[in-house]
């Protein structure tokens, strides 16, 4: 292939006199990368040197020590094309765990058994299976960019831990109006918001009301409060969505109303807190004599209130912005069974009569016999 799009950024790919030659285009565009690979084609005609690192300058990089590409790597594209949260955490995995065990490791020595010694060795520290496998999903990003980069021949694989089945924690119908019943001000409304549209923690903290639509009594999720960098940043998985409003939310909102700015502020016209508002819900859980939860825990409640009252998975992916059907399943369980339904076709009555009585093909049932 001429030219092609290697994480985020147009390269060329060509050969000429048997010699492959690939570098990135100067200008991220398709266009621009058309341009240089017909400049680079027409230098190779004339014989012209090019600024190509040669064959042997590949070999120098590829055996470089992971320590110094893994910076290098962290730099130019953990930091470019990852949330600031996303980039906190990658430092971290890096500096207290890829680093201190890979890092005077050629690249080109990062191999599967190498791979199998590291998560040994943190299942030996007591660290989660879930933790080592984050940290595999940074060192698999991390070498898939060298071998693009430097086209290292063969990447190590990476099995990943299994991990328990994740709990799902919810308040039931009765203990969720028991808590808005123990809730009162600005914090009552942070909790109904969180459990009839299930914003998370820092949607609920950025949300505007230029993101209210009144006409069409549905709110956007456009925004994340990212309490690392104290900024607005974009929502998880960067997924824009729209959620419709109940009565309650839309009574809430308009009793609210604001020409602009966050819409949950205090009487000073400042954002909530977290801790704050972790604080209050917890004292709203006691005095409704219900078990101490999360701001979590009411996304969850949403989903699965939705999940039994028959809302599709599909639909409430959507609603919560998942970025794939995957992380909607935990809540499949919760759903009216389908399955209990299906299942049931196999009683007698069932096989033999439809929905309004009547015989379903032959009345007289014949089982189907195995002739040995």
């Amino acid at each position: 292939m001429a030219i092609r799009k290697i994480r985020n950024w147009w390269w060329i790919d060509i050969r000429h006199n048997h010699t492959r030659y690939r570098k990135r285009s100067p200008e991220n565009s398709k266009a621009g990368a058309e341009a240089y690979e017909a400049t680079i084609r027409q230098k190779l005609a004339r014989g012209d040197s090019l600024a190509l690192a040669p064959p042997d300058r590949k070999q120098e990089e590829r055996r470089q020590k992971f320590k110094d590409f893994a910076w290098q790597w962290f730099d130019t594209y953990a930091k470019t094309n990852n949330k600031f949260s996303e980039v906190q955490r990658k430092r971290s995995a890096l500096q207290r765990h890829l680093i201190p065990f890979f890092g005077q490791t050629p690249l080109d020595r990062v191999d599967t058994q190498l791979v199998e010694h590291y998560k040994s060795r943190k299942i030996c520290e007591r660290l989660a299976n879930k933790t080592v496998n984050n940290h595999l999903t940074v060192l698999s990003s991390c070498l898939r960019t060298a071998q693009d980069w430097f086209d290292i021949p063969k990447m190590p694989k990476m099995k990943r831990l299994n991990t328990p089945p994740l709990q799902i924690d919810f308040l039931s119908q009765e203990e969720s109006d028991l808590l808005l019943a123990h809730s009162s001000g600005l914090y009552r409304d942070i909790i109904l918001m969180a459990l009839k549209a299930g914003l998370r923690r820092g949607e609920l903290i950025a949300l505007s009301w230029s993101d209210i639509n009144w006409s069409n009594k549905t709110l956007t999720v456009r925004h994340s409060w990212c309490e690392a960098s104290q900024s607005v940043d974009t929502p998880k998985s960067n997924r824009e969505r729209h959620i419709p409003l109940t009565d309650d939310l839309h009574a809430m909102l308009l009793r609210r109303k604001r020409a602009a700015g966050f819409v949950f502020v205090n009487e000073k016209g400042h954002r909530f807190q977290v801790k704050w508002f972790s604080h209050e819900l917890r004292k709203a859980c006691q005095r409704a004599g219900i078990q101490a939860i999360t701001c979590h825990t009411l996304r969850h409640t949403f989903a699965s209130h939705l999940a039994m009252a028959g809302a599709s998975l599909k639909a409430i992916q959507e609603l919560l912005g998942h970025a794939n059907i995957e992380m909607t399943m935990r809540y499949a369980h919760l759903a009216p069974s389908s399955l209990r339904q299906t299942v049931k076709l196999l009683e007698p009555d069932e096989r033999m009569f439809g929905d309004f009585g009547q015989p379903v093909g032959n009345a007289e049932y014949e089982p189907v016999r195995s002739f040995v």
